[in-house]
């Protein structure tokens, strides 16, 4: 993940580790003098269009079907409180707060860049709400994913105006009592300043910024336990040689085999199969590259889209300079939506095939692995359980894979005839994640499981680490107990990234290098 210590608003160009460093408070979020010039003078042409009283779209008219009505000079300020307050309709419970810190940090750059029209005191009090750590409460549901996501954006700035609720330094607070605490005053919203802040695609990226960190995660594990169910099975190396990707040359596949052959060079359990009669694994081993690889493709998709959007303007209508003004359709989510359900399908597999390997795990069908994981079953079920915990999430995956992107229902009259549905992407991405997140953890303790049978044979310097590092929170299971507190310690392992902090620990000091080709485009975000 991409870290920097300080990052220039509207100038320096946004990738998803950068946001996520941002909101974390581990990279300081400044604006530059001609950042400020450049906001203060889209500001004015703003300013001119109203005086001059030429009609312009969310300036001096009406919203969606209320275009053509006119609005007066005197009315302006009323219009924009209006709409903060008309358009906060969220509903379900509230997005986590890293999310909507996150939405801070997309919209104070987005705006920092010029062409938005907001004033220089409101962009300011935005950045103070993400550097005090008073954070809107956001509802998660509501948004249609075009004219930007209007519901979720109006919720995050109501607090400008003492409306709403804020997380305030961990405390659940109004937003009066929030001036009250601060003694900050309500933000009197110049023309356009309301429509420049809720319109826009910041909660779809900000989901798409989760998305791409802990899908990350998902892959880089799912490589480290497949490689440790294919020492446990005794599974071919051959299946990762180079000379057989480059007759198919995926980048996502390339990346994935060599990573895991390296994984397995120094094993002795991989050596004492060498010349065995098998011909051939199951696909969930076999396929590894081809299936995790696909997914990675996706990934990749996605992490080059999001850093289009997150560097882009969304908001509407545009200030391109004192002579034009545009109206279109830059906050229209379907370029994220699409990627986000793409992404979602490609996590799905990644789950699909990992349970898949937990079940071949169980059928006893490999050389000195016992049914069930066990030895002495009958009267223990071993981990026969644990994989239909695997199977019910995965199949609740497959159901979340319908795409929201291929939904659309007219909104606003008519006049928004067509929307993105990328709000629900976003989530329904982060809700399949979190579920292979789970079905990762439960392969993680069968490869583990079927990996100790093979002692006194080693593996290589990384996975005998991998294993001693579960081992420290999990013990090898010799008759039943309650599997659920394993999975626990297993799912916490993996949200962690303990994992990986031993691979990478071990490849620095015994000089196993898992880079490949395609890691600046795989392993840098």
């Amino acid at each position: 993940m991409n870290k920097r210590t300080s990052f220039q608003f509207g100038e320096d160009y946004l990738t998803a580790g950068t946001a996520l460093s941002l909101a974390r408070g581990d990279t300081k979020g400044i604006v530059s003098e001609p950042v400020w010039k450049r906001i203060r003078e889209s500001h004015e042409v703003v300013q001119a269009i109203v005086d001059k009283g030429h009609p312009v779209y969310g300036i001096n008219t009406g919203f969606g079907p209320l275009c053509t009505t006119s609005i007066s000079k005197e009315e302006t300020q009323i219009l924009q409180k209006n709409i903060l307050q008309s358009h906060s309709v969220g509903v379900g419970d509230p997005i986590d707060i890293e999310l909507a810190k996150l939405m801070l940090v997309l919209k104070i750059h987005s705006l920092a860049k010029g062409f938005s029209g907001i004033s220089e005191n409101t962009l300011k009090r935005l950045i103070w709400h993400l550097e005090s750590e008073a954070i809107p409460v956001v509802p998660s549901k509501g948004s249609v994913g075009a004219s930007g996501d209007l519901a979720p954006l109006s919720h995050l700035f109501l607090p400008l105006l003492g409306l709403g609720k804020v997380n305030f330094k961990g405390e659940l607070i109004t937003g009066a009592e929030l001036f009250d605490k601060t003694g900050k005053t309500p933000i009197e919203l110049g023309p356009k300043e309301g429509l420049a802040l809720i319109n826009g695609t910041q909660f779809i990226a900000a989901h798409a910024i989760k998305v791409l960190d802990v899908f990350y995660n998902c892959l880089t594990h799912a490589d480290i336990i497949g490689a440790m169910m294919i020492e446990g099975l005794q599974g071919s190396i051959k299946p990762f040689y180079n000379e057989l990707h480059s007759l198919r040359p995926y980048k996502g596949t390339q990346h994935v085999a060599k990573r895991v052959k390296s994984l397995l060079e120094g094993s002795e359990i991989m050596e004492d199969h060498i010349d065995c009669e098998r011909v051939q694994d199951p696909y969930s081993l076999r396929c590894i590259p081809q299936v995790h690889g696909a997914s990675r493709n996706a990934w990749l998709h996605l992490k080059e889209l999001l850093e289009v959007e997150l560097n882009s303007v969304t908001d509407n209508p545009v200030i391109i300079d004192r002579d034009l003004t545009i109206s279109g359709g830059n906050f229209h989510g379907q370029p994220l939506a699409m990627a986000l359900d793409y992404a979602c399908l490609a996590a799905s597999e990644l789950g699909n095939i990992s349970d898949r390997r937990v079940y071949l795990a169980l059928e006893g069908n490999s050389p000195g692995i016992p049914k069930l994981l066990m030895k002495e079953t009958g009267i223990n079920s071993g981990y026969m359980i644990l994989q239909y915990t695997s199977a019910a999430l995965a199949s609740e995956n497959k159901v979340l894979c319908f795409p929201a992107s291929a939904d659309s229902i007219p909104t606003s009259l008519g006049q928004e005839d067509h929307v993105s549905m990328g709000s629900i992407s976003g989530r329904k991405a982060l809700q399949v994640i979190e579920n292979v997140e789970k079905i990762l953890a439960i392969e993680l303790l069968t490869a583990a499981q079927a990996f100790e049978f093979r002692k006194p044979l080693k593996s290589g310097a990384i996975l005998e680490m991998v294993h001693k590092e579960l081992r420290k929170k999990v013990s090898f299971a010799s008759e039943d107990r309650v599997f659920a507190d394993d999975i626990e310690e297993g799912i916490t392992m993996i949200k962690g990234r303990s994992i990986i902090e031993v691979v990478k620990s071990i490849s620095n000091k015994k000089g196993y290098s898992l880079k490949t080709p395609f890691s600046k485009e795989f392993e840098v975000y």
